[in-house]
């Protein structure tokens, strides 16, 4: 069903590209395009192959960009648009999730040689070398083995997938599950799996992630902006309001240290509906950010109609999207009008 959604949307998106709106209309002020992995293809049982696109396609992706017309902001740009009268030109914003390692291997290259500014959440326990990965090592549980037990609550579950499809349908329930725990509970959860299958989930983390080192390289960079998404990147939601906004403030506090400057943009970790709440929009405010972008799709209005502390963003799927897809997307005739969240107004 998954997959039949999935196709249903991409023919929705190339009719709506071949009867021309994109290139005739538009509306908002611009988009903010969010990525997870550039890297090259890879092979094999990938439940996470929706976040990824090869730097072959960041590449057409970003001349397609400048032959049609739009300006390339960081995100202090993007506010003050957001916040502006209409302007001629449409903009767009690259923003990169999770500091993972492919960013500098393989996304890196490509922006630089571009010259196009870009903005990458930082969550610090990651560079740090203690952040837990926890769907890395679900992905490898599941991949490795056709037989898989393990604690979900006080019961021991087992299921055997022995294809492909019923790999990824296992991912898929137990990623939902893991995200559904307080972050102790997920800790505990997956270090329990883990373990089981002798995975280890702390050495995959760090594989998986830039260090302090990486990141230096790109904040040296006038086009890199750097922002925060956290220390452990955990689900807001699951939170008491008071941990909730220590992840926030430490997030910021610990970026700003490393990085010896003021950190103004933050991401909600995972960003969708159902990781962050109305009361986390206001917590940005108070935390002191400029601005803090979801995943839920969207384009910015102008003239303060889109609260700049809930941002939408529009996620790429590797697997079904086209530079067509995009300029229908990016243009914003596929969104129905950004409705504001919570009391938080425009004013960067």
């Amino acid at each position: 069903m998954a997959f039949d959604d999935r196709w249903l949307e991409r023919l929705r998106l190339e009719l709506t590209w071949f009867s021309g709106q994109a290139a005739l209309r538009s509306r908002g002020a611009g988009a903010i395009l969010r990525f997870m992995h550039v890297r090259p293809r890879r092979r094999g049982f990938q439940p996470l192959r929706a976040n990824e696109i090869t730097p072959q396609f960041l590449d057409r992706a970003i001349r397609a960009l400048k032959r049609w017309k739009y300006d390339f902001l960081g995100m202090d740009e993007v506010c003050r648009r957001a916040v502006m009268l209409p302007e001629k030109r449409r903009f767009v914003a690259l923003t990169f999730d999770g500091a993972n390692k492919d960013a500098i291997n393989f996304a890196y290259p490509v922006l630089a040689r571009h010259d196009v500014p870009f903005t990458i959440y930082v969550p610090t326990a990651f560079p740090d070398g203690v952040g837990e990965a926890w769907w890395l090592g679900l992905e490898r549980v599941i991949a490795r083995e056709s037989r898989i037990s393990l604690m979900m609550g006080e019961k021991e579950q087992r299921f055997t997938v022995t294809d492909n499809a019923r790999k990824r349908a296992l991912f898929s329930y137990l990623e939902s599950w893991l995200r559904s725990l307080p972050p102790a509970d997920l800790s505990v959860a997956i270090a329990d799996l883990c373990t089981r299958y002798r995975i280890d989930l702390a050495a995959l983390s760090r594989e998986a992630s830039m260090d302090w080192e990486d990141l230096a390289k790109l904040a040296a960079d006038p086009q890199v902006t750097i922002g925060s998404a956290t220390v452990n990147y955990p689900v807001l939601a699951n939170m008491k309001d008071a941990a909730a906004l220590r992840e926030m403030a430490m997030g910021k506090a610990v970026a700003e240290s490393a990085f010896r400057r003021d950190i103004r943009h933050f991401a909600f970790p995972f960003g969708d509906r159902s990781s962050f709440r109305r009361s986390h929009v206001v917590m940005a405010e108070e935390a002191g950010f400029a601005s803090a972008v979801s995943t839920i799709p969207g384009i910015v209005e102008a003239e303060g109609r889109t609260n700049l502390r809930a941002l939408p963003r529009i996620s790429w799927d590797g697997r079904v999207r086209s530079l067509r897809v995009m300029r229908v997307l990016v243009s914003g005739v596929a969104f129905a009008p950004v409705k504001p969240t919570g009391s938080t107004t425009g004013k960067a």
